[in-house]
């Protein structure tokens, strides 16, 4: 498994949006980041000057959005659905997706899965249940209207 330094993530997306600003060819990895980069239009300035965005992490706020955080949880999301790992995310968030109308918006709310998952198994200190991971997401599939 790939484990980028915070600093490593901060350059990858600020690196992928230098690329797509000036229509430099990418890796597919990059296609794949750019495109939720442009589905955030509120954190170009954040992804145009690497050296503040390494800068920043000194200055972590909790109350404020971290946009690289969110924009590898899109990627992660859209992986894993690519490879349908863990077994039955891709069908769950198609689900969501189909009945919010809006991929965009079943990833923002499957995302609120995945950091539970995440959490709770780093709380526990045991491995990430995939299986409640999908639950939440397919509950919130078969909910109706906002979560």
């Amino acid at each position: 498994m790939i484990q980028p330094s915070q600093a490593d993530v901060r350059r990858f997306f600020c690196g992928v949006h230098a690329k797509q600003q000036s229509g430099a060819p990418m890796e597919p990895i990059e296609t794949l980041a750019a495109l939720w980069i442009a589905e955030h239009p509120e954190y170009h300035a954040a992804l145009a000057d690497v050296d503040a965005a390494l800068a920043a992490m000194l200055d972590a706020d909790p109350a404020r959005e971290n946009p690289f955080l969110h924009l590898s949880m899109h990627v992660s999301i859209s992986e894993q659905c690519s490879i349908d790992q863990p077994r039955g995310i891709r069908q769950a968030v198609e689900l969501l997706a189909a009945r919010r109308g809006d991929l965009h918006a079943a990833h923002h709310e499957v995302m609120d899965c995945l950091g539970r998952m995440i959490w709770e198994s780093q709380r526990a200190g045991r491995m990430p249940d995939g299986a409640a991971y999908i639950d939440c997401v397919q509950r919130r599939a078969t909910q109706d209207g906002a979560p």
